[in-house]
């Protein structure tokens, strides 16, 4: 708590009645609503924020007794009344309510009571607007509910094989066009890859917690969906929540559940656990779950019962967790942003994602699984990627990993006109941060000259081929050589068996 010191205002150099202008002034500053009653429950203080917030007219509240304000309170559920009169403070809490002219409001309230001389002389209010976010969450609670009970009444086949037109799959569509994912959509060739793979494929078979550790773009959601419907619980739910998109209070509630009466406006409303049972949830972004709620999730995990906002009933889940995050957890847990008893309650199987600078050998792997997706997409006929391209491709460090390498590639495709060759002028990217070992003239020598000369012939003699239409003699007549000198260098570059 942070603590103003002042002096006594007898003492002050400052007028008595100049405090009030500084209280006015002071609550109009800040961006949170703030509302102040005496101790006979009077609005005192309501400034522009509050009013702007609850959608009322200062006039409505000042000089109002805070009920009357508020017609649509029950006194034993405000806030304010349980300051005033029960001196009891209340932080944090999700109120729904309606203003005077009917309108519903959600809110993050903290209210306490001013006691002075052990007599309540006032209670104070702060209050964020959550409204839009309160009824975009309950959207989407409501869309799981429908996920859930399609799930239920139908088992989809995990992604696999083919599709109608004998094209392989990348991802398939769940219920509504829900994306879907299985090892298969997971790209690459490099030896760092396929260890994280196997090890992820050997989580699938077992039915453990798991934890995943990858810078962002990396891919944690497809690995974690693969597990998922790799394993033993593929025909059950399988749903996500990033931990760092909902405030608090929603949070908890989305997670448990609510039971009407448990506050304000609440509902009765099953949480992601129970939609989950018998499936998995993945929780990404786990650091950014508030630490308090951090311990509540640990006593779930250890009894295997929830119980909803507000309830008084324990119920039993039965979910598979798998938790995600962007950075180190040790560093996470030296931050005071992960709770180390959680990690090692999540922690029965620990993956660790590398990052695309640590898997160079995959760079144009992904690269030209990519150009193909997205010559699908936008109707292009990009088929090759040229040596000067794939050399600026693998020389960028990708700090967005393997999502920004595929913005690359989709930005690239998408602005080509009729092109049938990735060149290095289709390629809009951020400088790399590697630095050359030499520079001659315009061009970057990375390589001795003789090899670095062999690159550029190979990479003419491509894009002749192509232009030619694969027609060796055309192709040789615009080269201004022999024939059979072209043949032998298509064999010396691998351009052509």
């Amino acid at each position: 708590m942070v603590r103003i010191h002042t002096i006594p205002w007898e003492v002050s150099p400052l007028k008595a009645e100049y405090y009030e202008k500084i209280i006015y002034e002071l609550i109009n500053l800040v961006d949170e609503g703030i509302y102040i009653v005496d101790k006979d429950g009077l609005g005192a203080f309501y400034n522009h924020t509050m009013a702007d917030l609850e959608k009322v007219n200062v006039e409505d509240v000042l000089g109002k007794k805070f009920h009357e304000a508020f017609p649509d309170f029950n006194l034993e559920d405000s806030t304010m009344f349980k300051a005033l009169k029960k001196r009891e403070s209340t932080v944090r809490q999700q109120q729904t309510y309606k203003n005077l002219y009917g309108k519903e409001i959600t809110t993050i309230n903290s209210t306490i009571p001013v006691i002075v001389g052990g007599e309540t002389v006032a209670a104070i209010e702060v209050a964020k607007d959550i409204t839009d976010i309160r009824q975009m969450s309950d959207k989407l609670m409501e869309l799981r509910e429908g996920v859930a009970r399609r799930n239920r009444r139908k088992s989809d086949e995990p992604p696999s094989g083919e599709d109608d037109n004998g094209n392989s799959k990348t991802a398939t569509e769940g219920p509504k066009g829900i994306r879907r994912y299985s090892f298969e959509d997971i790209w690459g060739e490099s030896p760092e890859i396929k260890e994280v793979v196997e090890r992820a494929k050997r989580a699938a078979a077992i039915d453990a917690s798991v934890f995943i550790y990858g810078e962002t773009g990396t891919g944690k959601e497809l690995f974690a969906q693969s597990i998922h419907y790799g394993g033993i619980r593929k025909d059950k739910p399988f749903l996500a929540q990033n931990c760092a998109a909902i405030p608090e209070p929603l949070l908890e509630g989305m997670l448990f559940g609510t039971a009407k009466g448990g506050f304000t406006g609440a509902v009765d409303r099953a949480g992601l656990f129970e939609q989950a049972s018998g499936g998995t949830l993945l929780l990404d972004e786990i650091s950014a779950m508030p630490y308090d709620l951090q311990s509540k999730l640990l006593r779930v995990l250890q009894e295997n019962y929830i119980r909803r906002v507000g309830g008084a009933k324990d119920i039993p889940v039965d979910v598979r967790i798998i938790a995600t995050v962007n950075e180190a957890p040790e560093d996470l847990m030296v931050q005071g942003k992960l709770r180390k008893d959680l990690y090692y309650r999540l922690n029965v199987v620990n993956i660790s994602i590398p990052p695309l600078r640590e898997r160079q050998d995959d760079i144009l792997v992904l690269a030209e699984r990519f150009l193909e997706k997205h010559n699908q997409r936008f109707h292009k006929e990009i088929w090759m990627i040229t040596d000067g391209a794939g050399k600026k491709l693998r020389s960028h460090d990708y700090p967005g990993n393997v999502r920004e390498l595929e913005n690359i590639i989709e930005q690239a495709v998408s602005m080509a006109d009729h092109d049938h060759v990735l060149t290095e002028k289709l390629l809009s990217m951020p400088g790399s941060s590697k630095k050359s070992r030499g520079v001659v003239s315009k061009y970057v020598v990375n390589e001795p000259l003789h090899e670095y000369m062999e690159t550029i012939e190979g990479q003419i003699i491509k894009e002749a081929i192509i232009n030619a239409g694969g027609n060796i003699s055309k192709a040789a007549e615009a080269l201004q050589m022999k024939r059979q000198t072209l043949q032998h260098k298509l064999k010396k570059y691998k351009i052509m068996g």
